[in-house]
C-alpha cells in the first residue's frame, strides 16, 4: 500500500530520528570519528531513499533492516570510491560488512556509547559535544538544534564543523575513555539528554507543546545508560526515575480542547500508573552513593507525584530540595523553580522579592518561563501594567499554540485590569 506524504512523515519520523543515531554509531565504527560528516552523509542519503521508496511501496516489514542494508551498501560504494583519498586501509570496503544482516542490539549498543563519548571528547567546546549528540545519536536537523539552544542555525553549523575537523586533525580514537575522563563526559552527555526530554515535555520552538518523540528518544538513551555496565551510575538511575514521574503527568497536562491545565487543576486519575511504578523502582536503586542534582530533582518530582491532591502537596519538603538543589546548582532556572514553590509556602510578594534578588533578567531574557512565573508573580502583587508586559513577551517567545492560547487568555484577562 502506498501512502502519501503526510502519512509517510507520521510514520518515519521518530523511526528515523532513532534509527539515523544507529546507523551513525554503526558507520563511525567503520569510518573512524574523523570521518564523522562522511558517516553522515551516508545515512542522510539512506533516509532520502527510504522516502522516496517507502511513498511507492508502503513501509517494509522491517524498516530498521531496511535502512541498515541500503546504507551498508551505500558505505561499501563510499569505502571503494573514497579510500585513496581518505587513506582507508585496500581490504576495508570487503571485510566492513561480511554480511547484510543487522548487527545484534548490543553491538550497536556499544557503538552507540562509543559516539556518545567520542562527541564528548573534552578538546571541543561544550556546546559543541551537546550539537554534535543532538545530531548524530538523536536525529535532529541543525534547525532544530538551533531552537533547542535559542541561536541560529549558522551558529550550530560552525559549531559541528569545528567539532568536525577536530576529530579529523587530531585522529580521536572511537572507544570508551578511561576512568580518569569518564565521568566528566557522562556529565555532558547526561546534560544533552536532560535538554532533549525537557524540550519534548515543554517544546517552545515547536506547535505542539508536548513531543512524544523526543520524551521517547530522551528516555531511551537515559534508561540504556542506567543498564549498561560501563555507566550504570546513581545518578543515571535518578535521571531515569524523574523522567517517569514527570512523563507520568503528561496525559493530565492538556485539556480536550487543547488548553493547558496547571498542575492544580489536573486530573490526577489521569496520571499513568505505569510510569509512576517505573520510577520508583528506578528511585530504589539510585539510593546509594553520593546526593547530586539528579537525585533531588527526582525527589521533587516523586513529591508531586504522591501527593494525592494539590493541597496535600509537601511544599516544605520540596523546598528543602530546592534549597539543597541550588546549593549545587546555583542556576537562575532553578531559582525560578525555587520561587513558585516559595510562593505557595510563604505568599507571592516574598517569592517575587526572592526572584528579583537571586536572577539577573539579562540571563533569562530569552526564556519564555521566566517571563510567564514574573508575570504571574506580578499579578498576585497586583502589579498589572508590569505584569502585563510580561505575558506579552512569554507569548513572543513560544511557539507552542498551547501555551500562546494560555498565555492569550491571561492577557485578555489582564488587560481589562489596565484599561
Amino acid at each position: 500500500m502506498s501512502l502519501n506524504d503526510e502519512q509517510i512523515n507520521l510514520a518515519t519520523g521518530h523511526l528515523f530520528r532513532r534509527e539515523a543515531g544507529k546507523l551513525v554509531a554503526v558507520l563511525t565504527g567503520i569510518f573512524g570519528v574523523g570521518q564523522l560528516q562522511l558517516a553522515e552523509d551516508v545515512v542522510q542519503d539512506t533516509l532520502i531513499k527510504a522516502l522516496e521508496q517507502w511513498k511507492i511501496n508502503g513501509l517494509p516489514n522491517n524498516p530498521g533492516g531496511w535502512l541498515y542494508r541500503v546504507a551498508r551498501n551505500k558505505a561499501i560504494d563510499v569505502l571503494r570510491r573514497e579510500k585513496h583519498k581518505t587513506n582507508f586501509p585496500e581490504s576495508i570496503a570487503e571485510t566492513a560488512f561480511q554480511s547484510d544482516v543487522v548487527p545484534e542490539s548490543h553491538a550497536i549498543a556499544d557503538d552507540q556509547l562509543r559516539m556518545m563519548f567520542a562527541c564528548c571528547h573534552p578538546g571541543i567546546s561544550v556546546e559543541s559535544q551537546l550539537a554534535l549528540i543532538l545530531k548524530t545519536l538523536c536525529g535532529f536537523s541543525v534547525l532544530e538544534i538551533s531552537k533547542a539552544f535559542l541561536t541560529n542555525s549558522d551558529t550550530i553549523e560552525k559549531r559541528l564543523y569545528r567539532a568536525r575537523e577536530y576529530f579529523r586533525e587530531h585522529r580521536i580514537a572511537f572507544e570508551i575513555p578511561d576512568e580518569t575522563e569518564l565521568p566528566s563526559r557522562v556529565d555532558n552527555v547526561l546534560m544533552a539528554i536532560y535538554l532533549l526530554f525537557n524540550e519534548g515535555y515543554a517544546s517552545t520552538q515547536h506547535e505542539s507543546l508536548i513531543r512524544e518523540d523526543l520524551l521517547e528518544e530522551a528516555f531511551r538513551l537515559a534508561e540504556w545508560l542506567a543498564r549498561h555496565p560501563m555507566t550504570k551510575q546513581p545518578r543515571i538511575s535518578a535521571l531515569v526515575a524523574q523522567m517517569c514521574f514527570t512523563r507520568a503527568r503528561t496525559p493530565a497536562r492538556i485539556d480536550a480542547s487543547g488548553n493547558i491545565l496547571l498542575l492544580k487543576d489536573q486530573d490526577r486519575s489521569k496520571w499513568d500508573r505505569g510510569w509512576i511504578d517505573r520510577g520508583i523502582s528506578w528511585l530504589d536503586q539510585c539510593a546509594t552513593g553520593e546526593m547530586t542534582t539528579y537525585h533531588l530533582e527526582a525527589g521533587i518530582a516523586y513529591e508531586y507525584i504522591r501527593a494525592l491532591s494539590y493541597e496535600t502537596t509537601n511544599w516544605n519538603t520540596i523546598l528543602s530540595f530546592y534549597d539543597n538543589l541550588y546549593y549545587l546548582k546555583p542556576s537562575p532556572i532553578v531559582a525560578l523553580n525555587r520561587a513558585v514553590v516559595l510562593g505557595e509556602l510563604k505568599g507571592y510578594a516574598e517569592a517575587l522579592s526572592d526572584l528579583e534578588k537571586r536572577i539577573n533578567p539579562k540571563e533569562l531574557e530569552n526564556y519564555y518561563l521566566y517571563h510567564a512565573v514574573l508575570a504571574d508573580f506580578l499579578e498576585k502583587n497586583n502589579r498589572y501594567t508590569e505584569a502585563l508586559a510580561h505575558y506579552k513577551k512569554a507569548r513572543n517567545l513560544t511557539h507552542a499554540t498551547a501555551e500562546k492560547n494560555f498565555l492569550d487568555a491571561k492577557i485578555e484577562r489582564i488587560s481589562k485590569i489596565v484599561e
